[in-house]
Parts: structure tokens; C-alpha cells; sequence
């Protein structure tokens, strides 16, 4: 899995970010959390920019989501459900990653796809109970692009500071979403922090 993203990247760049964050949506097994921290990893190496990483992998993240959004919307939740069961092998969906987005989805739409961003294991499938639940279509990609865009700030920032060791998040991060994210961003607000100082500081000198 590393050796395909790794392969991607190096040869296309963001458009790899970005196609591999949008096929994550579909294809649970591929996780962002390897994806966002490589490319995080190539911009200490100077062979890419932070901000374009971000961007690519967020905008390919939120387009990503947009059939899924559309399948629940046509199909509806038992129809879909159904179609899964049979042929869900293909896309490697299952029947309860329907019901494990379904039950994070409730109340407010906005806030839970928001948030269904930045649970692993989530993020790829909370676009079906949207689009079921006939979500606005706009209020759905801007939920989707402000948990995206936290989401992939947040891992490419850490692979940056990780270096090599950034496939360390992978196995981290499943277990423990909540925590290790909380922890990722308290260390980008140390480093973003950091380095203000230190342009203020030779900004003085």
C-alpha cells in the first residue's frame, strides 16, 4: 500500500494527492493517513509546498466525496444498503460502515459532516447518510471542505515535522483518532507558533 501511494506521489505530484485522497472516500482501505503524511514528509525534502499539498489533498478529498453523496441521495438508505451487500466487495464497502456513518449522523448535518472528517474509519462514508438524508449540496461540500481542510493541515503538518518517520501516524491514529488528533494539533499550533517567532525575531534583526 506504502510502495503505490509513495509511487503516486513522486510521479504526479498533487495531482497524486489529490486523485489518492479522492479515490480514500470510496476505497476505505486506502488511508489518508498514510497519503497526507508522505506528501508532508516530500515538502521537508523541499520537493513540494505545504500549502499546495493541503489544497490538493483537501480539494481532491471533498470532490471525492461527492458519489457517495450522490448514492445515498438517488438510492436511499435500504436500496443502497442493499446494492453494498452485493456488490460492495468491489469498492470494499460493507453494510456497517453505513451504519457506524448513520449513527454519527444526527441532529445537526452540518456540524456531523464537519466533524465526520476527522474520525478515521468515517470521513470516507459519512457522505452516504448526507446525501439520504437529501443534505443541501453546498452546505454539504463547505462541511466537508472545513473538516477536510483541518484534517489535511493537521497530517501533512505532522509528516513534516516527522520526517521519515511519518508512517508512525497510520498506526497510531486508528485506535486512538480523538487523542492523536488533539495531540497533532497542539503541535501545529507549537510549531506554527515557533516559527512566527523566529520570522519576528529576524525580522528585527
Amino acid at each position: 500500500m506504502l510502495v503505490w501511494i509513495r509511487h503516486l506521489v513522486n510521479s504526479f505530484n498533487y495531482w497524486g494527492v489529490a486523485i489518492l485522497m479522492a479515490v480514500e472516500n470510496v476505497v476505505l482501505p486506502i488511508p489518508s493517513e498514510l497519503i497526507m503524511p508522505f506528501a508532508g514528509f516530500r515538502t521537508e525534502r523541499g520537493q513540494m509546498t505545504l500549502l499546495g499539498v493541503i489544497i490538493a489533498g483537501t480539494v481532491g478529498s471533498v470532490l471525492g466525496g461527492l458519489p457517495l453523496y450522490y448514492a445515498g441521495y438517488a438510492r436511499g438508505e435500504e436500496r443502497l444498503r442493499k446494492w453494498i451487500e452485493r456488490h460492495g466487495k468491489w469498492v470494499l464497502l460493507r453494510g456497517k460502515d453505513i451504519d457506524r456513518a448513520s449513527d454519527r449522523f444526527s441532529g445537526n448535518s452540518f456540524r456531523e459532516v464537519t466533524l465526520g472528517q476527522l474520525l478515521p474509519g468515517i470521513r470516507g462514508v459519512i457522505s452516504i447518510p448526507a446525501g439520504v438524508a437529501r443534505m443541501n449540496v453546498w452546505l454539504f461540500l463547505l462541511a466537508n471542505f472545513i473538516g477536510t481542510l483541518v484534517w489535511c493541515t493537521v497530517l501533512a503538518v505532522a509528516g513534516r515535522m516527522l520526517g521519515r518517520n511519518f508512517t508512525k501516524i497510520h498506526k497510531f491514529l486508528g485506535p486512538v483518532g480523538w487523542g492523536i488528533l488533539g495531540l497533532l494539533v497542539v503541535a501545529l499550533a507549537f510549531w506554527l507558533i515557533r516559527r512566527r517567532r523566529k520570522r519576528s525575531a529576524m525580522a528585527r534583526s
